[in-house]
């Protein structure tokens, strides 16, 4: 099993959640969270006043699914969340080692 960590544009939910429905992903968690990496913010004007806004507004999704599933989910992300702008985001994978539903106990997979 893996876990598919995806950091986008706010704008850009919805299009990312069509794809991963469109290919079968039956469920995933979404956080809104704030953060920046090269675009290092940006400043604005606030009555007459200039302030610097160094961490942006973003979505993290999180997706576990099996080994097998991870370039396809990949793929649908990319195809959707890119607006080929600064800040797009990042895709990150990591292994996961058990899984387990509480309220009846499946492990791996069956737990998804």
């Amino acid at each position: 099993m893996r876990l598919v960590v995806a950091i986008i544009k706010p704008f850009k939910m919805d299009e990312v959640k069509e794809a991963l429905g469109a290919i079968g992903v039956a469920g995933m968690t979404v956080t809104e969270v704030k953060g920046f990496g090269r675009q290092k913010g940006h400043t604005e004007l606030y009555r007459g006043s200039e302030y610097v806004v160094d961490f942006l507004p973003k979505i993290k999704l999180e997706i576990i699914c099996e080994d097998s599933s991870v370039e396809t989910i990949i793929d649908a992300i990319m195809g959707s969340a890119r607006t080929e702008k600064i800040g797009d985001g990042k895709i990150y994978v990591q292994p996961v080692e058990e899984t387990v539903r509480i309220r009846t106990g499946e492990r791996g997979m069956e737990a998804i």
